[in-house]
């Protein structure tokens, strides 16, 4: 195993490439799960004869857990060390993996989801605070650049591979995490610098976590439960009542712990604030979108698992593109007019797929709309986080990222949940009630999308944000990012010993 002290490690060496590897890998696994399994979707329903409810929380188990646990993972981390923790969150994600693919009943699969959104959580944040913590300061910035550039290649591979994989079977989606963890294991072990946050003294907010878990949970089956045929029960109701509660005890518990997951000093900044109402709404948008356009186009439109992943592509490619540019426009102009015009240009793409039904074409239905969606989230996710960095300054630059992240997973995991209900899509029993409740979702999203870029424009301030008085105001570095799963995280410290 490699001796050299964190922070010391150029980009250029043999050992500053190995880690680049470990850590690209590693996120991957998360982001690769976070697209292609709503490939899959539809063959895991006639598989498992799973109903549309089941195919929800296949995607939800693993949203919920992560959205949840992401901020823990990161101060984990930084207490007990980002390596080890990383590799922990690697392991727990195969072996989850392992257990997704031999799922024989949906229940089973949902629960092993479940499982890899905590592995997802535990490994995501400390990818990027590896690269901060084990690269010296001249070459930091090109090597999360590399890490920015290469994980969008994976997330752009992520479709085309789930396609064709679910084609042979949609067990291996899963599959396929568990030698690429061993690559990661094996890399990291014998090449990647142990690193952690010395100032970090007091228990991680395990107590937070556990209370957004249960308020999230609480909260999403209950939205989901009220859109099936039996509509609201009083087990409906319970589990909204207790998901209410489990949100309430995390404000509270974040008010009193000693380190906790969300500093009070953001929460007081109107700016961050202001930056998180948009993530919210545009990321609700975006998660409901991937999972209901993915499976319109397999049980409505007819195309094959391959296909439909495709359709995708052209996101990622874009984001990839254009993202740099677009934080580049938000350095000059501020970060205002381009979250007010990105999310409105990407509410007509998704208008555009009002288009899609049955025998829609690639070309001349699906393409198009993809495209201008893309324009306009390739305008809006860059700007959108240097204007969550710039409002928290340089102390709470990392907890600010990764409460952003978590924000944006929480958007997704309550649109998924609520979108199909609210659409009649869980209720539809035939291709007519599918096409009809799509389109019903298709103009929600759409609302969602402008009403973000309404908010953007009402409370987002102009070309220098101002930071809160506990950190100077961050001269925001944006790379080519593909902010698909969730916007980019920053380091949480870099701090090491």
């Amino acid at each position: 195993m490699s001796h050299d002290a964190p922070g010391a490690l150029h980009l250029g060496t043999a050992q500053g490439r190995w880690v680049l590897l470990a850590t690209v890998l590693g996120s991957g696994l998360a982001m690769l799960d976070g697209t292609v399994v709503n490939v899959a979707l539809a063959r895991i329903g006639t598989d498992l004869d799973a109903g549309f409810s089941a195919l929800q929380w296949v995607v939800n188990a693993y949203t919920l857990t992560l959205a949840a646990l992401i901020l823990l993972g990161g101060a984990l981390g930084d207490r007990f060390g980002r390596r080890r923790v990383f590799v922990v969150g690697v392991v727990w994600f195969a072996v989850a993996s392992a257990l997704c693919g031999l799922a024989p009943d949906a229940g089973t699969l949902i629960a092993a989801r479940a499982l890899q959104g905590v592995g997802g959580a535990l490994l995501t944040p400390g990818s990027l605070a590896i690269i901060s913590a084990s690269f010296a300061a001249t070459d930091r910035s090109a090597a999360v650049g590399a890490w920015s550039g290469l994980g969008g290649i994976a997330g752009a591979i992520g479709p085309f591979l789930g396609g064709w994989l679910v084609e042979w079977s949609w067990r291996a989606v899963f599959w396929i995490n568990l030698p690429l963890a061993v690559v990661v294991v094996a890399v990291a072990a014998r090449h990647v610098p142990e690193s952690r946050d010395v100032g970090s003294t007091a228990a991680p907010d395990v107590a937070g976590s556990v209370a957004a878990v249960v308020g999230l949970g609480g909260v999403s089956y209950a939205l989901t439960e009220a859109g099936r045929p039996a509509g609201i029960t009083a087990q409906v109701v319970l589990a909204g009542v207790v998901g209410v509660a489990g949100l309430v005890a995390f404000v509270v518990v974040q008010r009193r712990a000693a380190a906790p997951l969300v500093p009070p000093a953001l929460v007081r900044v109107p700016q961050f604030v202001a930056a998180n109402a948009v993530t919210l709404l545009v990321y609700a948008a975006l998660g409901a979108l991937f999972l209901l356009l993915v499976l319109h186009l397999q049980r409505v439109a007819g195309f094959g698992p391959l296909l439909a992943g495709l359709a995708l592509l052209p996101l990622t490619v874009v984001m990839l593109l254009f993202s740099a540019r677009a934080g580049a426009l938000a350095r000059r102009i501020g970060p205002r007019l381009p979250m007010t015009v990105g999310p409105f240009v990407a509410a007509c793409g998704v208008l555009l797929m009002l288009r899609i039904g049955p025998g829609a074409g690639y070309l001349t239905d699906v393409l198009p709309s993809v495209v201008v969606f893309a324009a306009g989230l390739a305008l809006t996710v860059a700007p959108l986080t240097a204007a969550v960095m710039e409002a928290a300054g340089d102390r709470h630059a990392g907890a600010a990222s990764a409460v952003n992240n978590a924000v944006a997973r929480v958007a997704g995991l309550l649109a998924v949940a609520l979108i199909p209900a609210v659409s009649g899509l869980s209720r539809a029993v035939d291709v007519a009630a599918a096409e009809r409740g799509f389109r019903a979702a298709v103009l929600i999203e759409a609302g969602l999308l402008v009403a973000g870029g309404v908010v953007a424009w009402l409370t987002i301030r102009g070309p220098a944000p101002a930071a809160p008085a506990t950190g100077a105001r961050l001269p925001v570095e944006v790379h080519a990012h593909c902010g698909v799963t969730g916007p980019a995280l920053h380091p949480r410290s870099e701090t090491v010993g």
